[in-house]
């Protein structure tokens, strides 16, 4: 049959092919409609991207600490076009999970702008180990010694305490993506128009503000803790744009503190104003600052902001993630993002039909440990000082007995342990050998962190020993908690595996960092996590819980809808870039959302309202870059 149909169209292709070079049923010769047609497809405009300011502005909106069940949990309570924006306005995927085992705030912020995982943009942690950099503490994931903060109070200066030392330095320390491995979204974006894009990142946290936003934004602001100035760093500018200097005199941080009801001119500003819903709208208030300031959607290309709001992660490691505060933030959330979507609905040319906003997280959070035992779960805590001085006797015992060195460094923080790499090799103990038998000691150290069974009441009776009696008698009642170790993997063997070929197997694959030296990552049983001493939950794991996030967007490409089926953080990058027109970013892993896309033809923009000049202001001018309309000169990139 196949040779048969195939026969049959060989037999009548010459005659379809002199048809088509024949003249039509006008006469006019077929080449000549060819010709219109390209004609008309030369006066057609060219289809939506950055190139043509399609969007005006992207915006990448993260809440720090926000659980996928969240918006379904306290769906009732949302009103106007909050998170209702997503949910009814949007496309909408409630099955959004990152796909790796490391569900720490700088890795998962690092993931939303790459849309790659660790094993690609390097960032492993908030913190780790450097002992090349730092012998006596770690290292922050974008903290960077070549460079200082701008910006900050002369109150913050450590010169400047009271009773400082003569040599106190008269700066703080900047901060950079120096640890970034790979490109974001938006480094795409100012490569494709280049450099015509502008891109920022918003945070109360270096690191949230940074990471997202990548290596080419024209500049990163976060808070400085202490009295929630808006800083920045000389990685990015040596001065602070005039608009920031008048948002951090303006009266703005006093108006968060009261509304906190911290005191003012606090010196605790994160801790006190930082778990408040206060915090949130500040930091929309400033993101609001600088879409004025910077003039964002009012040129011939895209711009992007990432918009990283940090207020519900301080208040959930404090409060867990079911209690009633929690609640209430969720719920002033939904009213200040209304605020603040009206708002780019007055602003940005066109209204929000010429914005694109993306929603999720940057990780989960398990429940207070307590919560989950009193239902019955596992729920142990793992006391990471008793467990280090455990595997420290242990391995002093295989390596060098009588001694008391430190082979494991202090200040641990799951899901990793840190190797004392210096005293390992002075035993002259290589990476394998000391991860190797750190791993095998681990078990036996996790164990003995096992609550010890209460000893039974002291009695003067003697109870003989008899030949078949019953052991010990069950419980009457439900034992507490007790540690488990699940799963632990050295450095060497996330590097070069093997994985196994099943869906635990990448969760691995993509946790894996050159950064932080020799390490053990350590994975205890499901809800369980370290002993915390200020707050009463974290987040870290492989588990669900602390992988499950909203992913939501909004714009005049996607279809809204409520969209069932696994989808993760990294898909982000890969979208918005894909309907740009831009590369996605340099180690993308993520698919592009198409099921989510209108059809191409139903795709439109509001045509903006003509815009007056705006006045002349002083803006931020990326370091290297030529301000738009002055003379090109010769520039170093820092």
């Amino acid at each position: 049959m196949r040779r048969i149909a195939f026969l049959l169209v060989f037999a009548l292709a010459p005659s379809a092919f002199a048809k088509s070079h024949s003249a039509d049923q006008t006469g006019a010769p077929a080449a000549v409609h060819h010709a219109a047609a390209h004609a008309k497809d030369a006066t057609a405009p060219p289809p939506p991207s950055a190139y043509n300011d399609h969007p005006k502005l992207a915006i990448i909106l993260v809440i720090d600490q926000f659980r996928g069940d969240y918006l379904d949990r306290y769906r009732a309570d949302f009103k106007n076009r909050g998170f209702n924006l997503f949910l009814q306005h949007g496309a909408y995927f409630p099955d959004c999970y990152f796909d790796y085992a490391n569900t720490k705030t700088a890795p998962g912020h690092a993931t939303i702008g790459t849309g790659a995982y660790t094993d690609g943009h390097g960032i492993a942690s908030n913190d780790w180990w450097d002992l090349a950099r730092n012998q006596e503490r770690t290292v922050s994931s974008v903290e960077d010694e070549r460079y200082r903060l701008v910006g900050e109070p002369d109150s913050s200066i450590p010169a400047n305490q009271p009773g400082a030392p003569p040599g106190a330095p008269k700066f703080l320390t900047g901060s950079s993506p120096r640890n970034l491995l790979a490109s974001t979204v938006g480094d795409e974006l100012r490569l494709a128009t280049q450099g015509q894009a502008k891109v920022f990142g918003i945070s109360l946290k270096d690191r949230a503000a940074i990471l997202p936003a990548g290596s080419a934004a024209n500049a990163a602001y976060w808070i400085d803790p202490s009295s929630g100035y808006f800083v920045t760093s000389t990685f990015y500018m040596s001065q602070l744009p005039d608009w920031v200097t008048a948002f951090n005199t303006s009266g703005r941080k006093a108006q968060a503190e009261q509304e906190a009801n911290a005191p003012d001119k606090t010196t605790q500003f994160y801790e006190l104003v930082g778990r408040t819903p206060a915090a949130n709208s500040y930091e929309l208030d400033f993101a609001q600052a600088l879409i004025t300031g910077e003039e964002l959607g009012q040129h011939d290309v895209t711009d992007l902001v990432t918009i990283s709001l940090s207020a519900n992660d301080i208040l959930g490691h404090q409060m867990g993630p079911d209690s009633n505060y929690e609640e209430q933030m969720v719920d002033s959330l939904d009213t200040q993002l209304d605020t603040f979507f009206t708002w780019l609905d007055k602003n940005i040319p066109g209204g929000l039909g010429n914005v694109w906003i993306a929603l999720t997280a940057d990780h989960g959070v398990a429940p207070i440990p307590s919560t989950a035992a009193r239902y019955g779960i596992n729920a142990a805590t793992l006391d990471l000082n008793k467990l280090t001085e455990a595997l420290d006797y242990a391995i002093n015992m295989k390596f060098s007995p009588g001694e008391k060195l430190n082979y494991i460094l202090p200040h641990q923080e799951l899901p990793y342990i840190s190797l004392n790499q210096s005293e390992f090799m002075k035993a002259g103990i290589n990476e394998a050998e000391a991860e190797a038998a750190v791993q095998q000691l681990l078990p036996a150290a996790v164990a003995s962190l096992t609550p010890t069974p209460p000893e039974p009441p002291p009695t003067d009776a003697i109870v003989p020993a008899t030949p078949g009696a019953p052991g010990p008698q069950p419980s009457e009642t439900r034992l507490p908690p007790h540690p488990v170790l699940f799963r632990s993997y050295t450095r060497e063997q996330l590097a070069d595996g093997p994985y196994p070929p099943t869906p635990w197997g990448t969760l691995l694959a993509h946790s894996y960092s050159p950064n932080g030296g020799w390490y053990i990552m350590v994975i205890p049983a499901d809800y369980q996590m370290e002993t915390l001493s200020s707050i009463q939950t974290t987040h870290f794991s492989p588990y669900s819980y602390d992988r499950h996030v909203p992913l939501g967007f909004y714009g005049a490409p996607f279809a809204p809808g409520i969209y069932r089926g696994r989808v993760e953080p990294v898909d982000i990058a890969a979208t918005f870039a894909a309907l740009m027109g831009i590369n996605q970013p340099s180690a993308s892993v993520g698919h592009i959302l198409a099921q989510a896309f209108r059809p191409a033809a139903d795709v439109t923009y509001p045509k903006p309202k003509p815009v007056p000049p705006a006045r002349t202001h002083r803006a931020t001018t990326h370091a290297g870059e030529t301000p738009r309309g002055a003379s090109p000169k010769a520039t170093t990139h820092p």
